[in-house]
């Protein structure tokens, strides 16, 4: 399964770099993650930001392969966890599809990404920073992995009894 993680913004921290490809090495055949980063906009005080994100937009939905899936990472998207998300991974492998899961700049995503979107998930009801959310879906697809193949990375919130999870 070729994933494509597609991410406004070429400058994050090197820590943030480095864990992005810590978690991308331990995917094995035939999980395949890649980075792609389109250009931010410059930002400016009287900035129009609406243009902005609508020429982000356009960004990265040229650097979407066609007959790609398109998965939107929005705070107003449907949220899954860790299992679901291996569910859903899991059965797109079996379909052999391909899919781009798309990540906006410090403003967000356009109307035009979202509607495109085969699917618009949030990470979470916190506000993260972009190059955050980038370590964090990462870090979710080698759990997502480590599920399907048994491997004891991931551990249930059951084994920490009741209302205990680990951090």
């Amino acid at each position: 399964m070729k994933l494509l993680i597609i991410a406004v913004g070429d400058r994050v921290p090197e820590w943030v770099t480095e864990g992005c490809k810590e978690y991308a090495g331990r995917l094995r055949k035939p999980w395949v993650l890649t980075l792609k980063e389109v250009p931010a906009e410059r930002r400016g005080q009287n900035s129009d930001i609406f243009k902005l994100v609508r020429l982000e937009g356009n960004r990265l939905l040229a650097a979407v392969p066609n007959g790609w899936r398109i998965v939107a990472f929005d705070q107003r998207g449907s949220q899954h966890d860790t299992e679901m998300l291996a569910q859903n991974l899991s059965q797109w492998t079996d379909d052999a599809e391909k899919i781009a899961f798309l990540i906006g700049g410090p403003d967000g995503l356009s109307p035009d990404v979202l509607e495109r979107a085969n699917d618009v998930w949030s990470l979470s009801q916190l506000t993260l920073a972009h190059s955050m959310a980038r370590l964090v879906i990462f870090e979710q697809f080698y759990r997502a992995f480590s599920i399907l193949h048994g491997m004891p990375y991931h551990r249930n919130a059951s084994f920490f009894g009741k209302g205990g999870r680990a951090c």
